[in-house]
């Protein structure tokens, strides 16, 4: 009886090899088609996985200059895939009433909704004691900064005319040169882009004094609301793990780079330039340098370096493949090459915002996905609220949208 029971689990076992040998095939055979390609599991790209819960309810502070447009894209990916709510700008609002504090009333029907909403992701000014009204208990908080060097090139370029301390000045050296030749405390409402304007995104006064213990407070009460924040230098780690940390799919953290410019629009920056934006932008530098810092330690509690670069790697391999799947030309195309206006960013200041052309084989389902994968934050804002609020008046945004036939 003993041998029987041997040869009969044997069986089974040749049974299983066979199936799973059956599978891997059919695997492989579905992989060769390009646009099924677009749906295989993230599970295929990483072996080792640790199960838990997505979270759902989830409120990103977006920055501004600091790869946060790329974000939002994301964000509003996951929104759609899981059917959730989001708070999103009432009326004809574009955002959630920034450069004012955010209050409930800039969120479309909160009184109706009340403290229902999984998603919030809009640029505001941030203010807990009303976002929390809006989000629910147990919301993770999170937000990225990016290095201020870069941060404020970036922002002179795109808020050139939009900041009266830009609109003074020939270039980004000359203005910090003498900064106060072009910045007046009084227009700060317009002038935040200019000066500590990541502080100022997180509710704090960017004209405030670079005093010690005021800082260490802020960054303390930073560190009590918010669960994590990325670094935009470091894009592709903070991807991986807000992806951990959140215990999302690796399609979930997946992205082609929305709202870059080109790179003709680019300052170069002199080494003193550099060195005085870490004094014209301290509490911003102190800031950074305080959560560069977090992040790294946040990555070895979670993973370690080895792992990361490994699950980075499976990132840009998957994200390689999407672009071979939906680009036409494998690379972002400045605003004169763009050719399906709906596409088109919205361009402001000297920067040229890009943008993608997809291909044009592309079957129905991988066409719409791929779309979501580029489409701008506007527009996908916009598409969002028509979905969430059919009853409102669309927004007019004043160009072409994919989804004017709803």
């Amino acid at each position: 009886m003993k041998s029987l029971g041997c040869t009969s689990r044997h069986v089974k076992y040749l049974l299983f090899f066979n199936l799973w040998l059956g599978l891997v095939f059919l695997s492989g055979f579905f992989h060769m088609n390009k646009n099924i390609v677009f749906w295989r599991s993230s599970a295929e790209l990483v072996t080792s996985h640790i199960p838990c819960r997505a979270k759902t309810n989830v409120m990103f502070l977006k920055t501004h200059k600091t790869a946060s447009s790329t974000i939002l894209n994301i964000m509003f990916r996951f929104t759609e895939k899981h059917n959730l709510t989001i708070a999103l700008p009432a009326d004809q609002l574009v955002h959630l009433g920034y450069p004012q504090t955010f209050m409930t009333s800039f969120v479309e029907e909160f009184q109706t909704i009340g403290q229902n909403y999984n998603i919030m992701c809009n640029h505001l000014r941030f203010n807990y004691l009303e976002v929390q009204k809006v989000m629910a208990e147990n919301t993770f908080y999170f937000s990225i900064l990016r290095n201020p060097i870069f941060q404020l090139e970036s922002s002179y370029t795109y808020y050139k005319d939009a900041a009266p301390a830009f609109r003074m000045s020939k270039d980004l050296n000359e203005y910090l040169a003498s900064p106060m030749n072009y910045y007046h405390k009084g227009n700060y409402k317009e002038n935040i882009y200019a000066k500590n304007n990541m502080w100022f995104d997180f509710g704090y006064d960017n004209n405030a004094q670079d005093n010690e213990n005021y800082i260490q407070a802020v960054l303390e009460e930073i560190e009590q609301t918010f669960h994590l924040v990325l670094i935009a230098d470091y894009f592709d780690e903070s991807m991986i793990l807000l992806k951990h940390t959140l215990c999302w799919d690796l399609d979930d953290v997946i992205y082609f780079k929305l709202n870059s410019r080109s790179n003709n629009t680019v300052q170069t920056l002199t080494p003193e330039s550099k060195e005085r934006i870490k004094v014209w932008c301290s509490l911003d530098w102190k800031l950074y340098l305080h959560f560069n810092q977090s992040f790294w330690k946040k990555i070895q509690e979670t993973m370690g370096l080895e792992e990361l670069e490994k699950e980075v790697n499976h990132l840009r391999a998957r994200q390689k493949e999407l672009m071979e799947t939906c680009l036409s030309d494998q690379r972002p195309v400045e605003k004169a090459h763009i050719k399906d206006k709906a596409l088109m960013p919205f361009q402001s200041g000297t920067a040229n915002i890009l943008s993608y052309n997809l291909n044009q084989d592309l079957d129905s389902m991988s066409l719409r996905a791929c779309q979501k994968m580029v489409i701008p934050e506007l527009q996908y804002m916009s598409y969002l609220y028509i979905l969430q609020h059919p009853h409102k008046k669309r927004k007019q945004l004043g160009f072409p949208l994919f989804w004017n036939s709803l």
